[in-house]
């Protein structure tokens, strides 16, 4: 009996290891746009479309071999300038929807949570580790608001960096004392905040279903014809 226990959690590990080793491929097959895909996303939604599609490969290529400081700021201020603010209810007719990147850019408007979700990516298949980036959810004092930023540690005990699409220029949490942090998220775990700083860990982020929709949808558009076969509930602007 001991020896069947010792299996089983061995099976269990080694299916949550190839289970997410999948997810990363096809995480990466999303976000590396077919010609054919790219010319079906221009025929259905507009040369515009296209265009932020094409821009966004063009930054996945030149920025792979720069310093992570430089990622940052490229992925940071692209986002920030080629996609517009639009709340979900206007996009997809639902009070809180995650975009995927592909659909975020097919769009080219979206939420706040929309950008950090696009940036996280965008920056993982760019190399920076997921255990140096949360997607963190906080309050806009000012406006008074639930808010979600991007957050970057450079190291697991430095205060951590914010990528935010209301305030473009990237801050340390300690110069943002306009966002009141809740909680925080990546592919690994979930965190409550305990501060401006890492906070406690409280579980996986298997936890959040909203989450755990958008790594399906993920999955699903890293084939292109499932993408286009959901395309016509995406909305026109």
């Amino acid at each position: 009996m001991p020896a069947d226990n010792a299996f089983r959690r061995r099976s269990l590990r080694f299916f949550v290891w190839i289970s997410g080793l999948l997810f990363a491929v096809c995480v990466s097959a999303e976000l590396e746009i077919s010609q054919a895909l790219l010319r079906q996303i221009e025929i259905r939604f507009g040369q515009e479309a296209g265009t932020r599609i094409t821009k966004w490969q063009t930054l996945l290529q030149s920025t792979k071999s720069l310093p992570e400081a430089e990622k940052l700021k490229h992925v940071n201020d692209f986002f920030n300038r080629q996609v517009e603010f639009v709340d979900d209810i206007y996009l997809w007719d639902q009070e809180d929807y995650w975009a995927t990147p592909l659909e975020f850019l097919v769009r080219g408007a979206g939420d706040c949570e929309d950008y950090s979700i696009a940036k996280y990516f965008t920056l993982k298949e760019l190399g920076v580790p997921e255990s140096k980036m949360r997607i963190t959810y906080v309050k806009a004092i000012e406006l008074n608001q639930a808010h979600m930023v991007l957050t970057y540690f450079a190291t697991p005990r430095s205060t951590p960096l914010v990528l935010d699409n209301l305030n473009p220029a990237i801050k340390p949490a300690t110069q943002r004392r306009d966002l009141l942090p809740v909680y925080s998220f990546n592919g690994t775990g979930l965190w409550l905040a305990k501060s401006r700083g890492a906070g406690k860990r409280v579980g996986g982020s298997g936890r959040l279903s909203r989450w755990t929709s958008l790594k399906q949808r993920m999955l699903e558009n890293s084939f292109g014809s499932a993408f286009m076969d959901r395309a016509p509930s995406l909305k026109n602007t």
